[in-house]
Formats: structure tokens, sequence, C-alpha cells
């Protein structure tokens, strides 16, 4: 290790703020095993609980429609294709059902950016759901989804967000952020939000009380220095509203896409973009690991790489699975990867509050399962 590297790392261990160059140099130059050290004592310092968490989620896309281009995304199909279909109401209650007997508390239901779809129907499907299911929170709509809506609607960002909160939406993921670079963007898709109003909407929910998550999609077209740049922009943003609860990142999976030429990152790259990530987003609680995109046993690891939460069990997931990468484990298995890794794991909300039965002994709770 470099002294300089080792000086970065010290540093950050120690509680101090990366700044920009600091997390290119690290990009760049840190040995692995040294960035996982670091972020896991990191992690450590943020979270000494004997706890690792886990939710159980659906990710329900209602809509396959979506007006925008994306060469990344092979999910996404144009209005008039055969293939093309909008969920029935019934179909979609049917799988809030299943995840609710499944001990789940929460939806993540996105979609493409129907053309045709209006205010209203947004706001009656949330009503349908709560007066269905109210005791599950509603994780929806990505912010492209919702300054998608603005530009249908021709209402304000703010008055779009109070009557989907008013109508049952209860948080928002951070689908959509790929890499917060214009330059990487345009070059990427076509009528889609840009990194400014991807942000904004974050903003603007937080200001109405809201919590949201934040993500990263990289190891395609982006530079190393605009993989910082987006980590930036998120801590920028939760300095400003503190309304994040959680970072989650994962490889492009560029199988089936127009984009099939990159070659893919491996989970190397991975574990060190997650390492950073915990050690510069020191404002931001919660790292997820992705084992949905790098499997079991690169999710298990995430969690000596900063990670403090293994995400969701996913009963359902579609876009990723349509770039190839098909991944599933049971909860019993996502409970066995935590306590492997020497901790306990625990429910937990979209809020990260336990849901499950309080542990009065963590080591006999470890020692038992």
């Amino acid at each position: 290790m470099s002294s300089t590297v080792a000086a970065i790392l010290q540093r950050v261990v120690e509680g101090e703020r990366l700044s920009f160059d600091d997390g290119v140099t690290l990009l760049r130059s840190a040995d692995l095993l040294d960035l996982g050290r670091a972020a896991d004592a990191v992690c450590r310092r943020l979270h000494p609980e004997p706890y690792r968490t886990y939710n159980i989620d659906r990710n329900i896309n209602y809509t396959n429609v979506c007006t925008a281009v994306c060469d990344f995304c092979a999910f996404y199909r144009k209005v008039n294709d055969t293939d093309a279909y909008v969920l029935e109401r019934d179909v979609l209650l049917d799988k809030i059902r299943e995840t609710v007997e499944l001990g789940g508390d929460q939806i993540l239901m996105q979609g493409g950016l129907h053309p045709h779809l209006k205010m209203e129907w947004y706001e009656e499907l949330l009503h349908d759901i709560k007066s269905h299911f109210p005791q599950v929170n509603i994780h929806g709509f990505s912010p492209p989804e919702i300054h998608h809506f603005t530009k249908v609607t021709k209402l304000p960002l703010k008055v779009v967000l109070e009557r989907l909160k008013a109508a049952g939406l209860g948080s928002l993921p951070g689908g959509g952020g790929e890499i917060l670079v214009d330059r990487v963007r345009k070059a990427m898709t076509r009528g889609k939000v840009m990194t400014d109003d991807w942000l904004n909407v974050h903003r603007v929910w937080h200001e109405l009380g809201g919590r949201s998550t934040a993500t990263m999609m990289f190891g395609h077209i982006e530079t190393l220095e605009e993989r910082i740049e987006h980590l930036e922009r998120c801590r920028q943003l939760q300095d400003e509203t503190g309304g994040l609860t959680a970072f989650i990142s994962w490889t492009f999976q560029p199988e089936h896409t127009e984009m099939a030429d990159v070659p893919a990152a491996g989970s190397f790259e991975y574990l060190r973009t997650q390492a950073i990530s915990r050690l510069y987003l020191d404002n931001v609680p919660n790292i997820q690991s992705s084992w949905v995109t790098q499997g079991p046993k690169i999710g298990q690891i995430a969690l000596y790489f900063g990670a403090n939460d293994m995400g969701s069990l996913m009963i359902e997931e579609n876009v990723v699975a349509s770039a190839g990468t098909v991944y599933y484990l049971s909860l019993q298995e996502i409970r066995r990867a935590i306590r492997e890794s020497g901790y306990i794991p625990r429910q937990r909300n979209v809020f990260y509050e336990y849901i499950d039965e309080d542990v009065a002994d963590p080591s006999m709770a470890l020692s038992a399962s």
C-alpha cells in the first residue's frame, strides 16, 4: 500500500470525510483487501450492533411500456409492441397478497414511462392497494417516472408528489440513477431525466417529509472520476436533506441489451466500488449488498466490504432478469448467509426499523440459529 493510500484510508476510518480526489485515488490505486478492511471498519463504527438486516418485498413492474430509449435496458417495450403490458389490477393485487403471506411488508413498484396513463390512474392504483393492504408500504415510482408524470400531467413536481403521497405512496426508490453525470446519461439514453432533475425529485420528496434510497449502476461507459462524481452528488443531496435511508450499487448487466459489446464488470470491481461507496457516503446510514446481480457468495462477502444489509428476499424481479442475470435466494438462505458472516439476521422495513421479534440475548440467538 502506498503511503498516500494508507494515509487516506487511515483518515476515513477515523471519521474524516473523503474529498473527491481522495475517492478517485482510492478507486484507481487502493488494494481491494485494504479497501475492504477500511469499509468494514467504517461499517462497524456506524453499525456496532450484532445484527445485519434484510427485508421481504416484491418488485412489481406494473408496465413495461416506456417512451425512453435506454441502450442498457432489456426490459422496456414500445407502446405497440406485442409483448407490451399494463398489469391488470387483480393480478397486481394477487402479487401483493402473496407477498404478505410470505411475511412481506412492502412492495417495490416501478414501471416504464407510459405515455397514456394519467395522474388519476396512478392515484387510483395507490388507493386500491392501500384499501386492500393498508399495512403494506408502497416503495414506488422511480425519479424518472415521477419526472415523467410532471410532463404528462403538466403539474408542478411538488403537486405530483403531494397527490401521490395523499393517495398512499410511502417511499421512493432510487431507480434510474445509473450514473448521475449528464455526459453518461445523454450517451446511454434518450427521453429520460437528467441528473439535476433526478436529484430534485428526491429533494422535493424529502421536503415533504418522505424518505428514499439512492442507487448506482456502474461498469459501462463511465470513467472512474464520473463514478466518484455520482457519489459526490448523492452525498451533497444527503447533506442538504438527510432523506436517504440507503445506497445500493450494482454492475451493469450487458446481455440482451444494445450495449452487449461492453465487457461485464466482475465481482472484483463490484466489491471495490461498494467499499468506496461506504467510505465516501459518510452521511448515508445504510449500504445494501447486491446479491441479485452478484450471486449469493459475493453478496455475502459484501457484508465485509461495507454493507450492513442483504437487501430484499426479492420474491419477483424482472428488469435485471431481462438482461440474463437471475439469482434467487430463499429466506433461509439469506438468513444463513448473514449468520455465516458472524451476525444475527433481523428483518427490517424500508426505514430500517426492525419488524421481527426482538432478540433478547444476541449470543444465544446466534448460536441457536
